[in-house]
């Protein structure tokens, strides 16, 4: 009996992978407009997508979470290829160490700005739990729009993230951790 629960776990587990794998997040129509744009950092490609929508006029404001002390806005932009003008448009946040604080960080930003919608631009791997993070910290009335930054990461990192998405979600589903 405890061998066929252990079977019927694993393949419970491996065909939620499979469709983990087979969802990723695929980048958003560049042609949607949202008040803002929320980047957590972490991930190659994340800030220079963020940079390109707000130079493309996709978002009034972008936030880019979970900064390093010292990093300076002017120099974010420019190591990302982006003018220089745009520096204005870019706020840094740089209280959160994780991808819940880079939640509860943007839900504070989002809230200050009263904005309604919000773009969120993070590797397409990461996203399924960033994206659940933020729908927690948020208000209900505030629209996600998904923007995965296509990304190769390796078999085990993947199954990493897929494992703490399993436990994150299994956490608020209990009430721990709200």
């Amino acid at each position: 009996m405890i061998v066929r629960l252990f079977a019927l776990v694993a393949i419970a587990w491996a065909l939620g992978f499979a469709v983990f794998m087979l969802t990723l997040a695929e980048p958003a129509d560049d042609m949607r407009a949202t008040d803002a744009i929320v980047v957590p950092t972490g991930g190659a490609g994340r800030i220079g997508r963020g940079l390109a929508l707000i130079e493309a006029g996709r978002a009034r404001r972008m936030l880019v979470s979970g900064v390093a002390p010292g990093l300076r806005k002017i120099d974010l932009v420019v190591a990302n290829g982006h003018a220089p003008a745009i520096e204005c448009c870019v706020d840094l946040g740089r209280e959160a160490v994780d991808t819940r604080s880079n939640a509860e960080e943007t839900a504070r930003w989002v809230r200050e700005h009263r904005y309604r919608s919000v773009r969120l631009v993070t590797s397409n791997w990461h996203m399924a739990r960033a994206r659940m993070e933020l729908g927690v910290a948020l208000d209900d009335d505030v629209v996600i729009v998904r923007d995965g930054v296509p990304a190769e990461q390796r078999l085990g990192q993947l199954v990493n993230e897929y494992n703490k998405l399993l436990l994150r979600r299994a956490a608020l589903w209990s009430g721990v951790g709200r």
